[in-house]
């Protein structure tokens, strides 16, 4: 309930908040909560604008474990936010590099993000910028990691139907966003959570730059914060 608590104030002070919103199995609960604060009369989501951090490439648009789905879900499909205030990349662009183009430009003349929410990947990524990726990187096409394939392909039936590239807000276009929460559950996470709050800022572990944002604020479970105490 801390995350949503933190999204809910954010829109309870800034009706007309921008957010980028992440998915997984982490924020399931943040979106639970948020979609009862909404029925419970609340929220109100008529002003709010929202954008998925990623998006797989090569997916139908309709695919049941591609993003959209996940939101819908989860979200979208249950509060009132507009239809033109709701973006997420094309998993079929025709250019798949001038979608990101384009992605970027919706960020910028919505004003930027207010509230950026993330996870946190095992291998310290943040979105889909994988380790190595530039802390300059705004949208682009990433190039999934093994350990990602890998950690994905049980949706997918496999490996062999897994996607190997995804649309990404990059680290810089989240570096931008005005408030930053970091979401982390589960002992898997302790490890790599730990080196990304106090380890060095480095490109490996994407997550790391996090520690260089003025207004970041970190909710865990008693898992993922193992390392941590």
């Amino acid at each position: 309930m801390s995350a949503a608590r933190i999204v809910a104030q954010q829109i309870l002070e800034r009706p007309n908040s921008t957010l980028a919103l992440p998915t997984g199995e982490t924020p399931k609960g943040m979106y639970a909560f948020l979609v009862r604060f909404y029925q419970e009369g609340l929220l109100d989501f008529s002003q709010v604008t929202v954008f998925n951090l990623d998006e797989f490439l090569a997916i139908p648009p309709d695919h049941p474990q591609g993003f959209r789905a996940y939101m819908q879900e989860h979200l979208w499909s249950k509060v009132n936010l507009n239809a033109e205030n709701i973006h997420i990349p094309s998993s079929t662009p025709e250019d798949p590099w001038e979608e990101c183009s384009r992605y970027e430009a919706l960020i910028e003349e919505a004003g930027g993000i207010d509230l950026a929410v993330l996870g946190i990947g095992a291998n310290g990524h943040i979105a889909f910028n994988e380790p190595g990726t530039p802390f300059e990187s705004l949208t682009h096409v990433a190039v999934l990691s093994p350990d990602t394939r890998k950690n994905e392909a049980s949706r997918f039936g496999g490996i062999d139907g897994t996607p190997e590239r995804a649309i990404t807000m990059g680290i810089k276009t989240i570096m931008r966003a005005r408030r930053i929460l970091l979401l982390a559950s589960g002992e898997e996470k302790a490890e790599i959570l730990a080196k990304a709050i106090f380890g060095p800022v480095t490109p490996e572990i994407p997550a790391s730059v996090l520690q260089l944002h003025p207004s970041l604020t970190v909710v865990v479970d008693e898992g993922a914060a193992r390392r941590l105490l």
